[in-house]
């Protein structure tokens, strides 16, 4: 399964992105969990150590391992370099483990919304398209709001977005935006999960304002998850939170494999 989650600043994105990597990981599966978010912060989500999260390198920010799989320095836009640089050994080699899960981190990639064809940026283009054409692993990206890491290539493997929404109309249109991109793209399947959620209004507000998206549940308003980010742990810590995901999880698999049913 290939899952691409996304939505506007602090909605919790990489709340569900790491919940749903703990909950495919503890059913026996391999997991690539990527931080594709240059505010990154997939890894404290996921439970790792404060002390080893500052000695993880973003592969964005690998200048040396770049110039010598694409054949140009990083930041020089224009230049000849290679578009489809060697990237099948970086799970391996530059991810950390956490169990079944493998967490990479993107990194910043310069001038990433405007088209940028510098190395770096075709660099984790190229990555990304690895991971999702051609793993075997279940593969969860933590996107930035947007989605221009990806290509129509890339894009048309992953098996779903998931856009994740709080109660409100900026949230909402975002999901829209969300899903005009993915349809150019060529992704069938724009799912949307709710986080934030405090009664049956919030919910019911949504499914009037979701223009027709799947909504496939909600996580509640938590005061668990909080103090986990306080204490710097994993939300994995919240059981309140791992129930919803868990059914979050659940209906995932029945919106993609409908024969379940």
């Amino acid at each position: 399964m290939k899952i691409a989650i996304t939505g506007k600043g602090g909605v919790g994105k990489t709340t569900l992105s790491a919940v749903l990597s703990h909950l495919f990981a503890a059913d026996g599966k391999r997991v690539i969990a990527v931080d594709a978010d240059p505010d990154a912060n997939l890894a404290q989500a996921l439970g790792i150590k404060p002390a080893d999260i500052e000695l993880i390198r973003p592969i964005g920010e690998m200048a040396e391992l770049i110039e010598e799989r694409v054949g140009a320095k990083p930041g020089q836009p224009g230049a000849m370099f290679k578009l489809n640089p060697r990237v099948d050994d970086l799970p391996e080699n530059f991810g950390v483990r956490i169990g079944n899960i493998t967490l990479l981190i993107m990194g910043k990639s310069k001038a990433a919304a405007s088209g940028c064809y510098c190395p770096e940026h075709v660099f984790l283009r190229r990555l990304l398209k690895h991971l999702f054409v051609e793993r075997d692993e279940v593969v969860i990206v933590d996107m930035e709001a947007g989605i221009e890491h990806l290509t129509r290539g890339t894009a048309e493997a992953v098996d779903a977005f998931i856009v994740v929404v709080e109660p409100g109309q900026r949230s909402i249109q975002t999901a829209a935006t969300v899903k005009e991109l993915a349809k150019g793209l060529g992704v069938k399947n724009v799912l949307v999960v709710a986080n934030k959620v405090r009664n049956d209004a919030d919910i019911q507000f949504l499914r009037e304002h979701l223009g027709g998206m799947e909504l496939l549940g909600a996580m509640r308003f938590s005061q668990r998850v909080m103090d986990a980010d306080v204490k710097g742990i994993s939300p994995f810590e919240a059981p309140d939170i791992v129930e919803d995901v868990r059914h979050v999880k659940e209906r995932l698999d029945i919106s993609l494999t409908p024969d379940k049913v």
